[in-house]
């Protein structure tokens, strides 16, 4: 039986299994699984924890012994096995194989591993595990589905937030579910229960920087070009990635083009703000506004390494075309 870590838990069984299997490209889904088990099992009466990691130099057989052996006072137990390379070997397989026809008695089972891929879930070893228990997969999270996890996240610890700011987060976080986390988990100590805004979120997420991408929305309203190019300055030398820095250029933009009545996409914004982009319109023509948005594209591959022209010369550049003006250094 295959099933999704999401599936599981909003379906966890009443009674639990011999066998759980845990697998898949999200280690903290995963955890989440894994802590849900052992909280159930100890809940459960489930006494006593073995632990076996399969690194090199493993012996196997230690883990039929195990299975086989019966506690003093028969105590309910757990009995875990980390195979963290996802490939146990020929010996390591046939000892699987084996410890699945014969489940030990009063112990509940639960296997880790990472992704597997597809010749690795073809596998008799794998067979055996999908066959004798429950297979857990842990899913990636697409970047289409990601506001949506984290909304619900945040609903967990009754916060929910505008659908701009889950936008924000999730470009923040994309490929990293940990990091998605520990910045929920933020929000929680830093912000009330309740609607959460995303002027409140930006400010959660930057709040440990000396400079933050967001500072460059107010220079390029400004036409502040020495600006401009010393916050890019400042967050080069502080590390920061260049990916939230184009989201922010890029979502001004399209703001910009919202105001210039060219698209429907983007919202309103508070009177300040649009008071800025008003002004800021003024400056352009729709089809400069659509050529920083092809200029925002091309820097996008530099950053994936598709184009290798410098990142930050190319940011400095959008900057300033936003801002209707032109670089002052055309090399850093």
């Amino acid at each position: 039986m295959r099933v999704s870590s999401e599936q599981f838990l909003q379906r966890f069984p009443k009674q639990l299994g011999a066998l759980y299997v845990l697998y898949g490209a999200e280690p903290l889904l995963t955890l989440e699984v894994a802590d849900a088990l052992l909280k159930a099992a100890r809940e459960a009466g489930y006494v006593e924890r073995e632990i076996f990691t399969a690194e090199p130099g493993f012996a196997w057989n230690s883990l039929l012994m195990a299975g086989a052996s019966q506690s003093l006072f028969a105590a309910q137990r757990v009995l875990e096995l980390r195979i963290p390379s996802g490939k146990p070997g020929v010996e390591g397989s046939r000892v699987i194989e084996e410890f699945c026809q014969r489940l030990p008695v009063d112990t509940v089972s639960i296997i880790t591993l990472p992704n597997i891929d597809w010749q690795g879930q073809k596998s008799k070893w794998f067979a055996a595990l999908e066959q004798a228990g429950v297979l857990i997969e842990a899913r990636a999270v697409e970047r289409a589905q990601l506001a949506q996890w984290i909304a619900a996240r945040l609903a967990l610890q009754k916060q929910k937030a505008e659908p701009e700011a889950l936008d924000f987060l999730a470009d923040q976080v994309e490929g990293n579910l940990l990091a998605a986390m520990q910045e929920i988990r933020k929000l929680a100590l830093l912000l009330p229960e309740g609607a959460v805004r995303f002027e409140q979120v930006k400010d959660c997420v930057l709040d440990v920087s000396r400079y933050n991408p967001f500072q460059l929305a107010d220079a390029l309203h400004e036409g502040d070009v020495l600006r401009i190019e010393r916050i890019l300055d400042g967050l080069k030398a502080e590390g920061e990635a260049p990916p939230l820095i184009l989201w922010v250029l890029s979502n001004e933009i399209r703001q910009l083009l919202r105001v210039a009545g060219a698209t429907r996409s983007g919202r309103a914004l508070g009177p300040k703000k649009e008071q800025q982009l008003q002004r800021t319109a003024r400056r352009h023509k729709v089809a400069s506004l659509h050529a920083a948005l092809l200029h925002a594209a091309q820097i996008d591959r530099m950053i994936k390494g598709l184009n290798h022209s410098d990142v930050w010369l190319g940011l400095k550049q959008l900057g300033c075309a936003i801002a209707g003006k032109k670089i002052l250094q055309e090399a850093a």
